[in-house]
C-alpha cells in the first residue's frame, strides 16, 4: 500500500485537533465522571513533576494524536465500516488495547503517588472510553472531510451534453454575436 503524503499530513492535523478538543473538554468530564484521571497530566508528569507539567503533557498528547491521525488517514479507507463509524471504532479499539497498560503506570510512573490509580478504576475507564469516543468522532469526521475524494461528474453531463440533449450552459453562452 502506497502512502499518500498529503493524506497523511491532513490526518496528522486532524489527530492533533481532535486531541486538543479532548484535552479542552477534560475538566468537564472529570466533573461528570467524578474522576480526577487526566491524560495530559499523566503524560506531562513523566517529564515535569512541578507545576509546569501541563504544557509538556499537552504537547505530548497532541503529538500522540497527530501520529494516530496520520496512521488512521491511511488505514480508514480500507475499513469495512460506514465512514461515520470508522474513527470511533478505531479509537475505541485503541482504548481497549491500551487500557490494561494502566497497571504499568500505577507501578512505574515517576509521579504515581500524585496520580489516581487506574487499575480497577471503573470511573476512569468510563472516562477514557468517552474521551476516545469523542476523539474518534472528531478525528473521523475531520479526516473524512479533508481527505474526501472528489465526486465524479454525473454521467448525464459527460462529453459536454446533458441527458436532455441541449448541451451545457457553457456551450449555450456564445462570445461571438450570432450572424
Amino acid at each position: 500500500m502506497a502512502i499518500d503524503r498529503t493524506r497523511t499530513l491532513r490526518g496528522a492535523a486532524c489527530g492533533a485537533v481532535a486531541s486538543a478538543i479532548w484535552a479542552l473538554q477534560q475538566p468537564l468530564d472529570k466533573l461528570a465522571f467524578g474522576s480526577r484521571f487526566d491524560d495530559v497530566e499523566l503524560l506531562g508528569r513523566v517529564f515535569e513533576r512541578g507545576d509546569g507539567w501541563y504544557p509538556a503533557g499537552l504537547a505530548l498528547h497532541m503529538q500522540n494524536g497527530a501520529i494516530f491521525g496520520a496512521v488512521y488517514a491511511n488505514v480508514a479507507p480500507l475499513l469495512p465500516l460506514p465512514p461515520v463509524a470508522r474513527g470511533p471504532a478505531v479509537a475505541l479499539l485503541e482504548n481497549a488495547l491500551t487500557w490494561p497498560l494502566g497497571r504499568l503506570s500505577d507501578r512505574f510512573h515517576p509521579a504515581r503517588s500524585e496520580l489516581p490509580t487506574l487499575t480497577g478504576n471503573y470511573r476512569a475507564l468510563a472516562q477514557a472510553t468517552w474521551r476516545h469516543l469523542l476523539f474518534g468522532f472528531v478525528l473521523g469526521e475531520l479526516e473524512r472531510r479533508l481527505n474526501a475524494e472528489p465526486e465524479p461528474e454525473p454521467e448525464a453531463y459527460q462529453d459536454g451534453f446533458s441527458s436532455n440533449g441541449h448541451g451545457t450552459l457553457a456551450h449555450a453562452v456564445s462570445v461571438e454575436p450570432a450572424s
